[in-house]
Formats: structure tokens, C-alpha cells, sequence
């Protein structure tokens, strides 16, 4: 009967594909000896997510190096400081230079990795930039250049070896996320993203503890910078032998969309509102973990400085290693809780990742202002606060990441990124180091000359001779050394004659008592100044989270508009419907359960089809 005919021919199907009538296989196993032997479902399954797998492990290792290597500086500032006799300000533009060439050249690499090849370009930044980081680190700053203050060319070639290191990241950091984004959806994606991401504060706070003890381990700050070089070539390697590179859009079922111009790309960033707003939001988080993350330790040794040493409950010594202990604990708990509050949250409520960015930089700033305030009251307390502080600091990363990939097109992601990196740095982490530096600089002087906290005292003087009972010197060399001392304390020679001669008549431990009084008073202006500064961090946060609540708005919105483009961009590439619901498949790929077998038309072809059984 033909209707019996039909029943054996479904119950011979072989890996649900039906035999020809010469029963011949439409489609061969693989030899059992082949390399591969893919033929079973479940194992192409298993190889193509560990090839996945091993892919992400590699963008975090060089995600974790790239942020060590951009704190390792932080960590040794003090000592760099002196080998160039910097000022804070010249030191925060070490800082700045490489943000700004790191930021220039963001949109060159966003347009070279949504048009060539991702992994090549990738090899070649991570290899410029330890390049650069190992020239830096046999530079030094000779003594006869180091009173020479912005005129000390040696201090600028360390700059341009740091401006060139941000060229090389540029090129990494730009494409890194598209490639996550083409290998996974939905959940998976926001998972992977947030694995990635948490690179981030963990590279920093390994950036702080690595170079500190490697350079005191060595005797010599330059050693700080000699880890991440070796790691960066370790990455090359990997990216070139072990990386994949998958088709752009593949994970949406887009993997032949083409992209537009470079102008048409820029148009529709600039119509995307939630791009818009949300990236001005996340440059006020750049903004805050730069001056943050540059200005933390040494801000932090300076409160310590303002505490006599038998009340100090932590040595200034190990200030870098704990800051940078406390940061990369943030990250570990405030990356993948970022994470899981989106992927709960938004099956519910659609607008969660915004608001979760938004209440996380709010609740970050109201932490690191109780931090900062009292570092020098309680330092204990002020690492808990500061630790719960960027713990809501770090809910953004991996959410504002994920938030650009689902409102922007497959073939416009480099671009995005590259704008928003460029943005959000330029008026973010670039210039927030200088600008505090600076900022610290005119209220130290400020301080200086209107409170007169550091300038010899009448009073003070008189004290401390009648305290200490010192016996007169009439040496005249001792009369010059003490006064050029005195005025490289206070910052200048500004003295009257009474007080050099005072300050002259003094011996042994009367100087030294001047020396402790205007000491303290100095760290004090410092302090002071240092602390001002660093709040100007918190009213930029509550505007940061004013924007990610407005970028709630226009996300669904957004959203939908960037599924209909890829829809109508796969539709005229000739894509078929089916594909763009499911993941690309390739002619090897039919055998898998992702693709609809002839199993599932048999009940529809038995149901239709007529006996052709004569009556």
C-alpha cells in the first residue's frame, strides 16, 4: 500500500534526512578515523561552543592586560613624579595623552573592523602597545633636567611613549565587544559580555598591586612597567593562532549583511537617541573612575599624611596594594551582579538596564563621597565605603555594553563603539586626571597664600624656641641652609627678616620642630586640596544618572528599529525568513536540532496528501 509505503520510508530516515529510492545516503558520515568526526550533532554542538569558549577566554585575558597596563602607572606615580620632578598636573596628563590618542583613533579601527578582517587588527594594536609600554620602561629622568618642570624633555618622551601605547588599545577595544556580540544572543550574550567586562576592574586593581611590588621587589619604578609587555606578546599569539573571528551578525542570523557608508553610519548613531544619551551617561562614569582610579592611592597616602603615625591605622607603604585589592574586589562582585539584575529584571520590565545603570551611579555617588571624607578619619571604614561605592560603579560596564549591541545594527557596531569610546572619553577619562591635577594645583596654592597654613609663623617660631630652649648658632651657612629649606617646604621665598633670622638662631632639635609644624601644615593644604577636587566626581555622577534615566525612555523604541534594519537588510542580501529567527547554518549544520528536520513536515505531507490507492 502506498500509505505503508510512506510509514517505512519516515522510519528510515537516518539522522533525519530520507533515503533516496536507490537507498542511496543523501549525506556520509565521517570516517571514524577523520580528525573531526563532526557528524553527530551534539559534537558539532560541543566544538563549536568550546571554540566559542576558548575565543572569550582569550579577549578577557587581553581585556584583563590592557587595563593593568593602563593603571600600572597609578601605582608607581609618586616615583615617576620624582624622576622627572613633575607637578600633580603634569602628572595627570600622562593620563590625558594616552586617552587622547587612544580616543583619535577609536573611529579609524571602529571603521576598519566592521569592514576587514578583526583578528588582525586586533594583533597588531596589542603588539604596538607592548612595544611602547617596554620602550617606556627604559626611559628615566636625568638629574640635571629634573628642575626643569614642563620644560623637561625627558619627561616629554615618557609622554609620547604613553600616546603611543593608546594607539595600539584603540584598536582593541573598539572591536573586542562586536566579536562577543556575533557569537552570542540574548542571555548568553549579556553573560559573556559581563565575563568580559570584569576584566576591567580586576586588570586595575592587578595594574596597582603589580607595578608597586614589582618596582619595590626590583628597587626601580621602571620595573613596574615590564609585566604587561611580556603578557602583551603571550596575547598576540593568541589571537593570531587560537581566536575566531565569526561572520558580523552571525549570532542574529544576519552573517551576509553588508555594511553602509561611514556617513550613513554616523547619521543613524546620531538619530539613535538611546546611543545618544546613553553614552553621554557613560562618560560621566569615564569621567569618574579616571580621576577615581588615578588620584585614589595618592589621595588616600595624603590622609594618612595628615594623621600623626602612632594613630595611623594602616602604613602609607601598603595604601596602593589595598586600593588596588579593594577595586578589583569591587569588580568581581560588581560586574556579574550588574549582569544578573539584567538578565532578571528585563523579561519583566523591558527599560531595566538603563535604570540599573541609573540607580548604580547614584548609589556610587553618595558611597565615594562618604569614602573620600573620611579617609582620614576612619580608613578602615573608608576602604568599606569606597569598595560598596564602585561595587554600584561597576553594575554599568557590561549593561551600557549590551545596551549598544541591541540598539545598533550588526555592521554599525565597530563604528559604535568607536564613537562611543571616543566620546566618552574625550570628555571623560582624558581630561579628569589633568583637570583634578590641575584643580588640586591652584587650591594648593590658593591655600598656601590666603590661609597661610604653610608659611612660618611668628608665633610658631617663638614657641618652638622658647619649648625647645635652643641655644643661638651664629653659623652663616647655617643661617642659608636653613632658609633655602624653608622655602623648598612652603613653596616660596617669601620671608620676612625677623623670620630668617629667628629661624637662623635655631639648632639641632628646633629645627626639627619647625620642620614637623610646617610639614603638617603643608600635608594639611594638600590634603585639603586633594579632597576638594575629588568630590567635583560626585555631582558629575548624579548628571550621569539623570542621562541613563532618560535613555529609558527611547530604548524600546530603538531597539525595535534596529531589528527591522537587520530584517530589511537581510531580506534584500536574499537571506530567507527562517534564517534570520535562527543561527546561520552551514550545509553540515542541517544534521543539528536547530534546524527544522523532515520529521516535522511528515504529519503535514500525510495529512494533505491523497491516496493515490484506486476507489
Amino acid at each position: 500500500m502506498p500509505a505503508q509505503q510512506l510509514v517505512d520510508r519516515v522510519q528510515s530516515k537516518i539522522a533525519g534526512l530520507p533515503v533516496n529510492p536507490s537507498s542511496q545516503q543523501l549525506v556520509k558520515d565521517s570516517p571514524p578515523n577523520s580528525k573531526y568526526n563532526l557528524s553527530s550533532p551534539n559534537r558539532r554542538r560541543r566544538w563549536r561552543g568550546s571554540r566559542r569558549a576558548v575565543t572569550v577566554a582569550v579577549l578577557v585575558f587581553v581585556n584583563l592586560i590592557n587595563y593593568m597596563d593602563r593603571l600600572t602607572i597609578a601605582g608607581i606615580l609618586d616615583q615617576i613624579k620624582g624622576a622627572f620632578g613633575a607637578n600633580k598636573a603634569m602628572m595627570g596628563l600622562l593620563q590625558t595623552a594616552f586617552i587622547i590618542s587612544y580616543m583619535i583613533f577609536a573611529p579609524l579601527f571602529g571603521y576598519l573592523g566592521d569592514r576587514y578582517s578583526r583578528k588582525h587588527i586586533m594583533a597588531a594594536g596589542v603588539f604596538l602597545w607592548s612595544l611602547f609600554t617596554l620602550i617606556g620602561s627604559f626611559m628615566s629622568g636625568s638629574v640635571e633636567n629634573r628642575n626643569k618642570g614642563w620644560s623637561n624633555p625627558d619627561f616629554w618622551a615618557f609622554l609620547g611613549s604613553r600616546a603611543m601605547v593608546g594607539i595600539g588599545e584603540a584598536s582593541y577595544s573598539t572591536i573586542a565587544p562586536t566579536i562577543i556580540s556575533d557569537m552570542f544572543v540574548a542571555d548568553a550574550r549579556s553573560k559573556a559580555l559581563a565575563v568580559f567586562y570584569f576584566a576591567i576592574p580586576v586588570g586595575s586593581g592587578l595594574g596597582y598591586m603589580i607595578s608597586s611590588h614589582t618596582a619595590s621587589a626590583f628597587g626601580s619604578w621602571q620595573w613596574g612597567l615590564r609585566a604587561t609587555p611580556v603578557l602583551g606578546i603571550l596575547a598576540v599569539l593568541m589571537i593570531v593562532f587560537i581566536m575566531e573571528d565569526p561572520p558580523r551578525g552571525e549570532s542574529e542570523g544576519h552573517g551576509d549583511l553588508k555594511a553602509k557608508t561611514y556617513k550613513e553610519d554616523l547619521v543613524s548613531l546620531c538619530k539613535n537617541m538611546t546611543f545618544v544619551t546613553s553614552t553621554l551617561a557613560f562618560t560621566c562614569v569615564t569621567f569618574c573612575t579616571g580621576a577615581l582610579s588615578w588620584w585614589g592611592p595618592s589621595f588616600i597616602e595624603q590622609a594618612l599624611q595628615t594623621i600623626p603615625e602612632e594613630h595611623r591605622m594602616m602604613n602609607i607603604s601598603s595604601v596602593s596594594f589595598v586600593f588596588g585589592a579593594v577595586t578589583m574586589a569591587s569588580g568581581i562582585v560588581g560586574v556579574p551582579l550588574g549582569m544578573y539584575l539584567s538578565c532578571k529584571l528585563k523579561p519583566h520590565f523591558p527599560r531595566a538596564d538603563p535604570v540599573i545603570c541609573g540607580i548604580g551611579i547614584l548609589v556610587s555617588a553618595v558611597f565615594l563621597t562618604l569614602g573620600t571624607i573620611n579617609c582620614r578619619n576612619n580608613i578602615i571604614l573608608a576602604f568599606i565605603l569606597l569598595f560598596i561605592g564602585e561595587v554600584a560603579l561597576n553594575l554599568n560596564w557590561s549593561i551600557v555594553a549590551d545596551m549598544l549591541l541591541y540598539v545598533v545594527a550588526p555592521t554599525c557596531r565597530s563604528t559604535a563603539e568607536a564613537v562611543q569610546i571616543l566620546f566618552s572619553h574625550a570628555f571623560g577619562d582624558a581630561g579628569s586626571p589633568y583637570l583634578i591635577g590641575l584643580i588640586m594645583d591652584g587650591l594648593q596654592n590658593f591655600l598656601n597664600h590666603s590661609g597661610s597654613l604653610c608659611q612660618p609663623s611668628e608665633d610658631i617660631i617663638n614657641s618652638q624656641v622658647t619649648l625647645d630652649n635652643i641655644t643661638t648658632t651664629e653659623s652663616a651657612d647655617f643661617n642659608a641652609t636653613t632658609t633655602a629649606d624653608f622655602g623648598a617646604i612652603n613653596g616660596t621665598a617669601d620671608f620676612s627678616a625677623a623670620s630668617a633670622q629667628k629661624l637662623a638662631a635655631m639648632g639641632g632639635s628646633g629645627v626639627v620642630a619647625v620642620n614637623s609644624t610646617i610639614s603638617a601644615a603643608c600635608a594639611e593644604v594638600e590634603y585639603s586640596s586633594m579632597l576638594y577636587s575629588l568630590l567635583t566626581n560626585s555631582g558629575v555622577e548624579v548628571l550621569g544618572g539623570i542621562l541613563f534615566f532618560v535613555s529609558a525612555i527611547f530604548i524600546l523604541k530603538d531597539k525595535l528599529i534596529c531589528e527591522k534594519e537587520s530584517t530589511r537588510k537581510s531580506e534584500r542580501n536574499g537571506d530567507c525568513e527562517v534564517k534570520m529567527m535562527l543561527p546561520r547554518a552551514s550545509p553540515e549544520d542541517s544534521l543539528g536540532d536547530e534546524m527544522p528536520s523532515d520529521d516535522d513536515s511528515v504529519p503535514e505531507l500525510t495529512k494533505d496528501s491523497r491516496s493515490t490507492t484506486p476507489v
